[in-house]
């Protein structure tokens, strides 16, 4: 449980990173940033093996960089689901999850080699 509240926390962390950088990217408060990174997190461990199974010729044929725009999908699908979250396009969505996946490397790199 303790290890979920932390992942969470470096989501919403990651997640208002991107929402104050990334021109597109808009929430509501701080409580829209945690209910976010529960979804996203949720979305992460549900929906994407799913997307990555299923566009595995794409992202050979792209050499990976299309789970990139897999990436973007579930951002774009959490801020579907959250009403207070937005995300106003393709590019924002990509750019955002971008910020999101760096700054979440980044701060679970910091805690492992800590």
């Amino acid at each position: 449980m303790f290890a979920f509240i932390i992942r969470t926390g470096v989501a919403a962390i990651a997640l208002w990173v991107a929402v104050s950088i990334v021109p597109g990217l808009h929430a509501r408060d701080t409580q829209t940033l945690l209910l976010a990174a529960i979804v996203l997190g949720i979305v992460n461990a549900v929906v994407r093996p799913l997307a990555v199974l299923l566009s595995i010729p794409i992202t050979l044929l792209t050499f990976g960089l299309f789970l990139l725009v897999v990436n973007a999908g579930m951002l774009a699908l959490v801020a579907w689901i959250v009403p207070a979250f937005s995300v106003s396009g393709f590019w924002a969505a990509l750019f955002g999850s971008v910020v999101v996946s760096i700054v979440s490397s980044f701060i679970n790199g910091g805690m492992t080699t800590g």
